[in-house]
């Protein structure tokens, strides 16, 4: 005696649900199409973090990242010519052995951002501050990268 299994992912004509086949290629083509359009920071893979937004004026950039929780201590940022780095570590206050998670979303360990910036900037005068969980890093712009005024002259 055989017995003839049938394979989860084979489409099941002449069985069940004669539309079944169609709604599994339905719902591969929807996980397929929203990866391309993942537009909001909840869609953000895990991982990322902090979440930074970087800013310039006329005369400096601006690093903001989210980082709630953290202390100034914890924390090691590094600036050279045309680059920042962040780094730190995250931690989680243990629940114990016998905490049932019904969803964790929230990350422990350490982290690394580099952050590529578009011109140099002056790293003897950078400066750091964290306010409510956001820190700001003001990297003022090297001369070189600054906008020169040009005077036009009439003859």
């Amino acid at each position: 005696m055989f017995l003839l299994r049938r394979p989860g992912d084979w489409p099941a004509w002449g069985w069940g649900n004669p539309f079944a086949e169609l709604d599994r290629m339905r719902k591969q083509m929807d996980l397929l199409s929203s990866a391309f359009t993942r537009t909001s920071s909840e869609d953000i893979p895990a991982g990322v973090f902090p979440m930074i937004n970087v800013t310039e004026d006329k005369n400096n950039y601006y690093v903001r990242a989210e980082l709630p929780g953290l202390k100034a201590d914890a924390l090691d940022i590094s600036v050279t010519s045309d680059n920042l780095t962040i780094t730190g570590e995250r931690k989680m206050a243990l629940e114990g052995d016998k905490a049932q998670y019904h969803r964790k979303e929230r990350e422990a360990g350490t982290f690394s951002r580099i952050i590529s910036l578009p011109a140099a900037i002056d790293a003897d005068k950078a400066d750091a501050k964290s306010v409510d969980g956001v820190l700001t890093v003001t990297l003022p712009k090297a001369e070189a990268a600054k906008p020169k005024q040009i005077v036009v002259r009439s003859s």
